[in-house]
């Protein structure tokens, strides 16, 4: 029977021939990731099981990133949960403040995402890491402890969109617009509990920073899983970061897709999500006059070093608006470190950014740049929900980091060919 690679990778996994949309399987777990937040549901549900001991302590890791450095009681109370938990069961990948970033930036970046892998993580970005061939997809944290416990999970097996992107892209277009110009094509919904199997001569070009970007956003057009099948790109990231073999899986030619897209991509400008959905996008011709209080760059979406090159690009030379917070975070040490060397952290500075530590920071609206009322904010994350950055009355855009350092001199929402 004609598979798709999700299918192989979930069928490897449970031990069977052959799957097919809507099977249930029992699957084993390469990988289980959980963060501050949501260990401690995790944790206690574990506990309950009574099993005592995790199914391997080298199979799990645990990143503190969403509300450190700890921002409240609260927050430092739930770190200190998940601190003492990994050192009880000794968990091999424990990532605390100071060599931690971002979760979705961190397991990649350490060489603990391989393709053809099945992992899961209580957040709904772990599917990032379809980008390196692998199937990952974010669960409850009810779920990620029984999988602490077991090494095990039950799945649906999801039907599978291939979207194929085939053309030349503009200067200035990056992955990021080419997921939110298909998060507008098909909506927030709009593969619901759907692999999206991102495709095509474009998505072959594409650099691995870009990639993540993609997978990472599947989740917002509701789907299971993002993922691309791997190639020499993505063979020479993992070299540099593993040791391990990695198992290359692909489609078979004739497997059976839910629905196959083609998005031709040369005429497609730099995007902008409006609120209150990054389904509600528009070209950067047609944003208008949006004035802006904020602006920030970073997040597992766009925090990787190549994304802040790009911004620092721009910026190089300029001052922000005045009256404008421009906000940089490097989604890990290693980001930070590098961005240091290549004089991009000095260049934010010059341009009037203030930079944060590796974390989540304002993307959820944690802490370090939480809008008040009536703010407007551009920001390079994934979501721009009501309230999702601060205030209810706050209005979050979304759009690549070339269109935010543009938009953060201007004093508004603008393209680069602005300046």
């Amino acid at each position: 029977m004609a598979m798709t690679i999700t299918e192989k990778i979930l069928a490897l996994h449970a031990g069977l021939e052959e799957v097919s949309p809507g099977d249930m399987i029992e699957a084993k777990v390469d990988l289980a990731f959980a963060h501050d937040v949501t260990s401690p549901i995790a944790i206690k549900v574990f506990n309950e099981i009574g099993t005592g001991k995790v199914f391997d302590r080298e199979k799990i890791a645990l990143v503190a990133d969403h509300f450190v450095p700890n921002k409240d009681i609260q927050s430092a109370q739930q770190a200190k949960l998940m601190r003492e938990f990994a050192g009880e069961q000794k968990i091999k990948h424990y990532f605390e403040v100071g060599e931690a970033g971002i979760g979705h930036v961190i397991l990649p970046e350490k060489g603990l995402v391989l393709p053809g892998q099945l992992i899961v993580g209580a957040d709904s970005h772990t599917c990032t890491y379809g980008a390196l061939g692998a199937f990952s997809t974010g669960v409850g944290s009810t779920d990620l402890g029984a999988v602490m416990a077991t090494g095990e999970i039950w799945l649906k097996v999801p039907p599978t969109i291939r979207i194929e992107y085939e053309g030349n892209l503009q200067a200035g277009v990056v992955g990021k617009d080419l997921i939110l110009h298909t998060i507008g094509l098909m909506g927030v919904e709009g593969a619901l509990y759907c692999a999206l199997e991102f495709t095509g001569e474009v998505i072959r070009r594409l650099p691995m920073n870009q990639r993540f970007t993609m997978a990472n956003m599947a989740i917002e057009a509701g789907g299971k899983s993002g993922i691309i099948e791997p190639d020499e790109t993505t063979l020479a990231y993992v070299a540099e970061r593993s040791s391990l073999e990695p198992l290359i899986l692909k489609g078979d030619p004739d497997a059976k897709y839910e629905k196959v897209m083609e998005i031709m991509v040369d005429e497609i400008e730099p995007q902008v999500a409006f609120p209150p959905s990054p389904a509600n996008v528009r070209p950067i011709s047609e944003v208008g006059d949006v004035q802006l209080d904020q602006v920030f760059i970073g997040s597992c979406t766009n925090g990787w070093l190549e994304d802040l090159r790009d911004a620092a690009g721009i910026l190089k030379g300029r001052r922000i608006a005045r009256g404008l917070r421009l906000i940089v975070i490097p989604s890990s040490p290693w980001i930070y470190r590098k961005a240091i060397e290549e004089g991009i952290i000095e260049t934010f500075l010059d341009a009037g950014a203030v930079i944060g530590p590796p974390c989540c920071g304002p993307c959820l609206g944690g802490h370090m740049g939480i809008l008040a009322e009536g703010e407007r904010a551009l920001s390079t994350t994934n979501r721009n929900f009501v309230g999702r950055m601060g205030h209810p009355k706050s209005e979050v855009y979304l759009s690549n980091p070339l269109v935010a350092a543009a938009s953060a001199v201007l004093g508004r929402i603008g393209g680069v060919d602005e300046l």
